[in-house]
């Protein structure tokens, strides 16, 4: 009796599940080995083996370290002791530490009011000489002081290429002055504070920028309420370097300065002296100048010598641990008032039926002012993305397509924030294409929700509310308000580090809805979370977009978003827009291989033959009970069937709010061609004038497995090997690869995988019932 496995209907209502060929993430959190969690040691508590140095390279090291360890033990070992109070009090060296601490804090505040400018400047911005200006930057960290001297006096010297100007036009002379001692302070040390900015900006994610320029923000109030709390570890630390150093500067000083008692004489100068007439209080004056140092160095040991950041961050952990919650576990568990069907939680106070009563009810309630206008979407995208929107308030879009498709490109060119795509948007009545970021009303949520991690839930929530100019108080309010209605209320005073990722998101979503945009983007908002807090949060965030004044566009790779969560589904590759539809629509008939197979479809792309069929790449042929009308199926002859596909790609392919691409002009009829072999029919083909390019669908359910070539109604049957068995449920999906046709995958029990006793590499025959199958004109 020959074994067969046919794969019957999933049930009604099952969500889609992901290919096979998707492998699963591990979870952030999750366990990697039984009872251990990442990071954790072994029971026994044994520290991991350490390799050892090789001797060539640990001798060179302990040699380096004597070299840099010696000269200062020494000053420790020569140092008076028993004199050390009597020479450090004397009065020539407290008016050189008063001097040098007057000369040493005013170069630090020029050097953050001139040096946090230029490093932005260099980090952020791309401008003619740059190169140019970043060398200038690091010549006084390689040049001798003294040359550095010589350059200021030749400079700004009385008979320098400026000095003459500030004599005579402003009385100002810089040489042999307290100033002067400045000036030659801050050109040395300004260059630390500068570098160590730049390379904390560099590495600062611009994230954070965009998302509170799309909250409203003006780009002044994005640097001094986002950009310089995130860096401040790094303006603290090259503040700090600057400042030790402008205290320690010898050579430029001495030379474009002088060394005057009182006037320009700090302590490097007084030790200079003091080797002269009294050695050991010069050794007691260099302890405390190599004290301060020091105490500089390990301060900033986070900075420069490691582990404070990383101890930041553990403590923020610690923070979240230690707080008594499970951060993870749903808000319902966490407050011990949810509600109890399991939804989403309800507002901060119980509640419950806040949720039901839609978008003006819960704003009569919690008092969120409304706005009564609506804002329709018109955007039409050139450059890299090529397309047209047209969605009216309240539509939710979601934009699905392969890696590279122009997705992010299109949100970003919403926002105004790429070259890549440049977008011609109005909202309502409103032209908003050429202005900045801050005034266009366009919200957006990163995949991480980008959270200020130096604010509060609340303020955070509260930040587009103080960026467009309300009160403190009033603010607040209003951003608890939105906070108690996605549920999160409960963790208002929370930092970012301490939310899990559901609150993080719930969240972030609630900070952009506050701001009241007329358009919101969201990029891939629950592809970070677990199964579990996706679709906590993918409820809430349904119910507050069914009511939105605006238009939501959503990015997305998962199927169940896009159905659950869109009115619209377009369709993006290569920038173009491949299909905009329902949600049904596009889960009946895809227009692209990647959307089949995202939902978990076999797509087969190739040409009709003159009896409607497919004519596939290889030598294969797929019999379809179901032609394509001859209006759909626009065809050509093999090559220049392959040409015009091309050229539909390349096409501008518009939307209408009525769900078709329009645009889609029917491509010109070329040249009869010869037809074709068929090498599966083993019939002849009449000539056909013309063949068109479409894609074959059809499910994994409907691909039957055989251990024998099949006989009865099945028109197409191939031979094949089993290349991946893969679990998806309680089903199993077997990943089957033939020479005759594209590899193909179908979905059986396990069962019948074991009555056909499959394995990777096991031979198989397939079939699949042309009634089965459904052609897509491309």
């Amino acid at each position: 009796m020959k074994r067969t496995a046919r794969s019957t209907g999933s049930a009604p209502g099952r969500e889609f599940r992901r290919s096979p060929w998707h492998k699963p993430r591990r979870l952030p959190g999750c366990r990697s080995g039984p009872g251990r969690l990442p990071g954790r040691r072994a029971a026994s508590g044994r520290r991991a083996p350490r390799r050892g140095a090789p001797l060539a390279l640990a001798l060179p090291a302990a040699l380096a370290v004597a070299l840099l360890l010696l000269p200062l033990a020494g000053i420790v070992a020569r140092t008076s002791w028993s004199d050390l109070g009597t020479h450090l009090g004397s009065p020539a060296v407290r008016e050189a530490l008063r001097l040098s601490l007057t000369v040493s804090f005013w170069s630090l505040g020029i050097s953050v009011l001139l040096g946090v400018p230029l490093a932005w400047m260099l980090a952020r911005s791309a401008f003619p000489g740059k190169t140019l200006v970043r060398c200038l930057v690091l010549l006084p960290m390689v040049l001798p002081p003294t040359v550095g001297g010589v350059a200021l006096l030749l400079g700004v010297g009385r008979r320098g290429l400026l000095g003459g100007v500030l004599e005579d036009w402003f009385g100002v002379t810089l040489p042999f002055s307290t100033a002067g001692a400045v000036i030659a302070a801050t050109f040395v040390a300004m260059p630390f504070l500068i570098i160590s900015l730049e390379g904390t900006l560099a590495g600062l994610h611009t994230r954070y920028e965009e998302t509170a320029a799309s909250l409203g923000a003006s780009p002044w109030r994005v640097f001094r309420t986002v950009t310089l709390p995130l860096v401040a570890p790094g303006l603290i630390a090259g503040a700090a370097l600057t400042w030790a150093r402008a205290l320690g500067e010898f050579g430029a000083t001495i030379t474009f300065a002088g060394n005057l008692p009182g006037v320009t004489q700090t302590l490097p100068l007084q030790v200079y002296l003091l080797l002269q007439d009294d050695p050991e209080a010069a050794t007691s004056v260099s302890l405390l100048l190599l004290a301060i140092a020091m105490a500089v160095l390990i301060a900033l040991r986070g900075r420069w010598a490691g582990g404070a950041p990383a101890a930041g961050r553990a403590a923020a952990r610690r923070a979240a641990v230690h707080s008594g919650i499970d951060s993870d576990a749903p808000v319902g568990e966490i407050s011990g008032h949810g509600p109890s069907d399991g939804h989403d939680g309800a507002s901060g106070n119980g509640n419950s039926n806040s949720w039901d009563n839609g978008w003006e009810g819960a704003a009569e309630r919690t008092g969120v002012p409304q706005d009564d206008a609506r804002w329709p979407l018109q955007a039409e995208l050139t450059g890299f993305n090529e397309l047209r929107i047209d969605a009216q308030p309240g539509t939710t879009i979601a934009v699905v397509g392969p890696n590279g498709a122009g997705k992010t490109t299109l949100l970003r060119a919403l926002l105004g924030l790429t070259d890549r795509s440049r977008a011609a948007l109005r909202l309502g009545a409103d032209e908003v294409s050429a202005l900045p970021t801050h005034r266009r009303g366009v919200a957006w949520v990163p995949q991480d929700g980008a959270l200020f991690p130096h604010l509060t839930a609340l303020r955070n929530t509260a930040y587009g509310l103080r960026s467009r100019g309300v009160g403190r108080a009033e603010a607040h309010r209003q951003a608890r308000l939105w906070l108690d209605r996605l549920g999160v209320g409960q963790f208002a005073q929370r930092r970012p580090a301490q939310l899990s990722g559901g609150q993080a998101q719930r969240v972030a979503l609630a900070r952009a809805l506050a701001a009241r945009p007329r358009l919101l983007l969201l990029d891939e908002p629950l592809a970070a979370l677990d199964q579990t807090t996706r679709a906590l949060v993918r409820h809430t965030l349904r119910r507050h977009l069914s009511d939105f004044d605006g238009v939501c566009l959503i990015v997305t790779h998962d199927p169940v978003e896009a159905i659950s969560l869109a009115d619209r589904v377009l369709v993006l590759e290569g920038g173009r827009a491949v299909q905009y539809a329902t949600p049904a629509e596009v889960t009946r008939h895809p227009r692209s291989p990647w959307v089949a197979r995202m939902l978990g479809r076999n797509a087969w792309s190739g040409s009709t033959t003159p009896d409607g069929g497919l004519c596939l790449p290889g030598p294969g042929r797929l019999v379809v009970a179901d032609p394509l009308p001859v209006s759909d199926a626009v065809v050509s002859s093999p090559d220049s069937a392959t040409e015009q596909g091309e050229q539909n790609k390349r096409g501008t392919l518009p939307t209408e709010p009525g769900g078709g691409a329009a645009g889609q002009g029917s491509p010109a009829p070329t040249e009869p061609a010869e037809p074709a072999e068929q090498p599966s029919s083993g019939r002849h083909v009449p000539p056909s004038p013309q063949r068109g390019e479409v894609m074959a669908i059809f499910g994994p359910e409907a691909v039957s497995v055989h251990r024998e070539r099949p006989t009865g109604s099945p028109r197409n049957v191939w031979p094949g090997h089993v290349r991946e068995i893969t679990a998806v449920g309680s089903r199993l999906r077997v990943l089957i690869s033939s020479d005759q046709v594209p590899d193909l995958v179908a979905e059986i029990t396990p069962a019948a995988a074991v009555e056909l006793d499959l394995a990777d590499g096991t031979a198989v025959w397939t079939s699949v019932k042309a009634t089965e199958i459904t052609l897509v004109p491309l």
